[in-house]
Order: C-alpha cells, then structure tokens, then sequence
C-alpha cells in the first residue's frame, strides 16, 4: 500500500506515489493501466488533490511505456454490475462474483480499483490490436 506521510510536503507526497506505482509497475508488469476519468467534485480542495494524485499515477504510467485508459465512473458501473448508478455496495458484490471471492472480503476502495482493472482489461485494445484514446 502506498501512504506518503500526510505531514510530508505535496512535491515529496507525488513523488512518494510516483515511486510506489512504478515499483508496482516493475513487479507485476501490467500491460494498460485504466484509471478513472476526472469527475466534478463539490469540494474544489478534495478535486484538486485528487488531481495531484492521479497526475502522479498518470507519469508511472507514462515512464514505464504503458497505454492507458480513462473511464467515467458510471461506465466502470454499468460493466461490471449491468447499472451506471450502481451504488459501491453493488459493485462490490459483482466484483465478488466476477472474481470468485468472498464479498465480505473487499472494503469499497478495493472494489472500486478491481471494478476499474476489470473494464479496463475488458474494454482497452491490446497493444497490436489499436490505439488507445
């Protein structure tokens, strides 16, 4: 898990994500990265960290040479459970059943991120097989 110290500064925090995604990247060597699209936030503060983040996530992607993809909440939603508008309790139970796991084993964040790695693998071209967007 990565957790860059809250009390650390915002450079050292993206670095601290940077390095901890590329050493994810080098162990388990993915083929695409899939994250979610950016979506409107109410808290303007909460957006922009988010931001912060994902950027961070965005260049790991990009040193290594990998394709990415970007997927709007809602279609992460409607592939895994059938339901655009499904709430985290849905998708957490269909990640289960699609994975062959116990649904009281993945709290929401982990559900989310297997629902996202799920489309991703599902939806995004190969490398011979396309561009990606």
């Amino acid at each position: 898990m990565i957790r860059p110290s809250v009390k650390a500064p915002l450079e050292a925090r993206l670095l601290a994500i940077f390095r901890g995604l590329s050493a994810v990247i080098e162990k388990h060597t993915p083929e695409k990265v899939a994250v979610e699209s950016i979506y409107q936030a109410k808290n303007v503060r909460s957006a922009l960290t988010l931001g912060h983040a994902r950027g961070a996530a965005l260049l790991a992607a990009a040193a290594n040479g990998l394709p990415l993809a970007a997927f709007a909440p809602s279609t992460v939603k409607a592939h895994v459970s059938g339901y655009g508008l499904a709430d985290k309790q849905q998708v957490s139970w269909m990640v289960s059943r699609l994975l062959g796991l116990p649904a009281d084993l993945l709290p929401g964040d982990a559900s989310d991120a297997l629902a996202l790695a799920i489309c991703g693998a599902d939806l995004m071209p190969d490398r011979e097989h396309g561009k990606l967007q």
